[in-house]
């Protein structure tokens, strides 16, 4: 029987918190590390600037809205590890232009962090490990729409029996809703940056909806999954001002991903500051939303 090392994989790596994290797990991991990128050069660079630190990531290329490069990263962890020790999803985009309409930031923000998202975990879960970790890099944000939502869209996104077919129905619906000018008719939150914050929420309920599974199919493995927010921190997409370098804004996500082997939970939660914070449209909100402008 072949014996594989462990390994840890990041999506989205090649800079900001998924760098971080890369950094973070090559330091602490007892397994090789998988930076990933959709970018080979910048993917490269970035393996480049940690062996500088005396690190050792590996490098795969991973283009999350790509099947067909979703699937031969999944052949390649196959053959050279025979499965995934710990996933961590951290992609993403948000687009701040206001040339661009809302119908199509909605259509191009919920494509990379929802549907494309749930892709990858869709040909990568089924290889994570006994004990293995998953972690789903959403936000605050999804917190501050859900707040936000009229009480229907409230109750289904907070319900303990949501499938993931009508998550990926409200999702679509959604983007179809921009689309006809009638998303705030229809209860969608009118908050900043409405497509990041609504395709996050998506991928928290995703987060919960993975877990549930986890649980049913397989209750042995003990596997743990998550999502989690890193705070506000100063990437391309959080920008100066933020409270939180990239190091600091890894810490949770790390935390997560590197969860003992006989920790029970957290488990289908969303964590904030290495805490669970509760997924309800009535939980107390981070003072930094304000300071950061989007309360």
């Amino acid at each position: 029987m072949t014996s594989y090392s462990r390994v840890a994989l990041v999506t989205g790596a090649n800079r900001g918190i998924g760098l971080a994290i890369v950094r973070s797990l090559c330091q602490q991991f007892p397994g090789d590390v998988v930076l990933t990128a959709r970018d080979a050069a910048q993917g490269h660079a970035a393996v480049q600037q940690l062996q500088a630190e005396g690190l050792s990531p590996r490098f795969h290329l991973l283009d999350i809205c790509n099947r067909q490069s979703i699937r031969a990263l999944r052949d390649f962890l196959l053959k050279e590890y025979g499965g995934l020790d710990v996933l961590i999803n951290n992609a993403g985009i948000a687009i701040k232009d206001d040339r661009t309409s809302l119908h199509l930031q909605a259509e191009m923000t919920m494509k990379t962090n929802f549907f494309c998202t749930r892709d990858v975990c869709t040909e990568l879960l089924p290889l994570v490990r006994p004990q293995g970790r998953v972690v789903n890099l959403s936000s605050t944000l999804s917190l501050v729409a859900l707040k936000f939502c009229s009480p229907e869209l409230q109750q289904k996104f907070t319900s303990e029996t949501i499938t993931e077919e009508e998550l990926v129905g409200l999702m679509n619906k959604f983007v179809e809703d921009t689309k006809n000018g009638v998303h705030l008719k229809e209860g969608w939150p009118s908050v900043k940056l409405v497509p990041y914050a609504v395709s996050k929420v998506g991928l928290t309920v995703l987060s919960r909806i993975q877990a549930w599974k986890l649980s049913e199919q397989r209750a042995g493995d003990k596997i743990l999954l998550n999502s989690c927010c890193p705070g506000w921190v100063r990437t391309n997409m959080g920008g100066p001002e933020a409270l939180k370098s990239p190091e600091e804004g890894a810490e949770t996500p790390v935390y997560l991903a590197l969860l003992p082997s006989n920790a029970k939970g957290p488990h289908g939660e969303f964590v904030l500051e290495k805490k669970v914070v509760q997924w309800e449209p009535g939980v107390e909100l981070p003072a930094w939303l304000e300071v950061c402008g989007v309360l």
